[in-house]
């Protein structure tokens, strides 16, 4: 009879610690194959809820990804306070520095967890592709490395890095000091198994991740998107907390920010749903980056038209492939006399003058900018 009232009260006092909690009330978005996108309202208890910090750096060999993460750290590091305040466990990723969290308690609780009854294969792996990715056109050329620094200060900021006594390819020695790492609460780790067992022994299956870089690290690391998606835990981007590495000298030739657009709409097609740091912090306003990060001005090109302009038709067959308005960036952007160029195209089927000018200018032409 004692251990049976043993057993009701340590159930009863399990259920109310649940029921206390607040959860978090999120919007997930997700896209079709053609792109459009769909929201989907789900509340998330904390206790069951995980950030994953990927790789945001002291330094890094790009000094635009350094530019960008100094301006997006300040609202990461209010995300996680809030987070953190509200249950969430906090686990920070910054790979392959290790050795400066030796000893630390956050360190050590990744390093205690228990191993997982269940164990994915090839979960301290590199995932660079999973099933639904597999017939898509991969949105971005990174082949160069994606680093979109002017040639000059490329030069100089790997000088200043060697001067430093450190590797100008891979300096980076820890993570960012904006980030405050909650030693009696919070997770340090690198790897994929560690991780995996934390999130398993603390029962935890929503995890977000936020980071650094998107078509890089965050989806392909043993940690990252993939990984989790396909392993089964119900994993969601921070799609405004977060970077590419993109040349706009490479395809699509569009801005480093448009770039990291296509690679949030791949992820959202492919991979997993996306959520804004406006829904833990409340203030009603997504993250986005200055025009001091934007990098060199763009002409805005604008396409307005009937079905003729639109090519709804090659969209619906190969959605994936290069459309209309992307030929002509493409073809622009091979010739070196013309400066970069954005093409937005606003062609609709059965369009007339008329109802343009009356209807839709001010939505579809005055909006861009400039």
């Amino acid at each position: 009879m004692l251990s049976r009232g043993i057993l009701f009260f340590v159930l009863s006092f399990s259920f109310a610690a649940l029921a206390a909690e607040t959860p978090f009330s999120l919007t997930l978005q997700t896209r079709s194959a053609i792109g459009r996108p769909a929201l989907v309202k789900e509340q998330w208890l904390p206790s069951r809820t995980a950030i994953i910090v990927c790789d945001m750096w002291d330094l890094h060999h790009c000094k635009n990804a350094v530019t960008r993460e100094v301006e997006m750290a300040p609202r990461m590091n209010e995300l996680l306070e809030k987070a953190r305040a509200q249950g969430a466990l906090i686990i920070h990723a910054p790979s392959s520095c290790m050795k400066a969290y030796e000893g630390t308690p956050a360190r050590g609780r990744a390093k205690a967890a228990p191993q997982a009854a269940r164990l994915p294969d090839k979960i301290g792996e590199w995932c660079k592709q999973i099933p639904s990715e597999e017939m898509a056109v991969y949105p971005l050329d990174q082949s160069d490395g994606g680093e979109d620094d002017d040639p000059a200060e490329h030069a100089a900021w790997a000088k200043e890095l060697e001067g430093k006594g450190l590797n100008p390819k891979a300096p980076w020695t820890r993570q960012i000091d904006v980030l405050r790492i909650d030693q009696e609460k919070d997770v340090i780790s690198d790897s994929g198994v560690e991780i995996w067992n934390v999130l398993e022994a603390r029962n935890i299956d929503n995890v977000i991740l936020t980071g650094v870089h998107l078509n890089m690290c965050v989806s392909g690391r043993p940690f990252g998107l993939r990984q989790m998606a396909k392993n089964g835990k119900h994993v969601v981007l921070m799609r405004d907390l977060t970077d590419t590495m993109y040349n706009p000298q490479r395809w699509p030739f569009v801005s480093h920010g448009r770039g990291t657009e296509l690679f949030v709409q791949h992820v959202e097609k492919r991979i997993c749903p996306t959520i804004t740091s406006d829904q833990f912090l409340g203030d009603g306003k997504a993250f986005a980056f200055s025009d001091a990060t934007a990098g060199r001005k763009r002409v805005q090109i604008l396409l307005l038209g009937d079905s003729t302009t639109e090519a709804i038709i090659p969209k619906k067959i190969a959605p994936d492939e290069p459309q209309f308005e992307d030929m002509i960036r493409a073809g622009l952007a091979l010739e070196e006399d013309l400066p970069p160029t954005d093409v937005y195209n606003e062609g609709v089927s059965g369009e007339f003058v008329r109802r343009l000018l009356d209807k839709r200018y001010d939505k579809a032409v005055i909006i861009k900018n400039p």
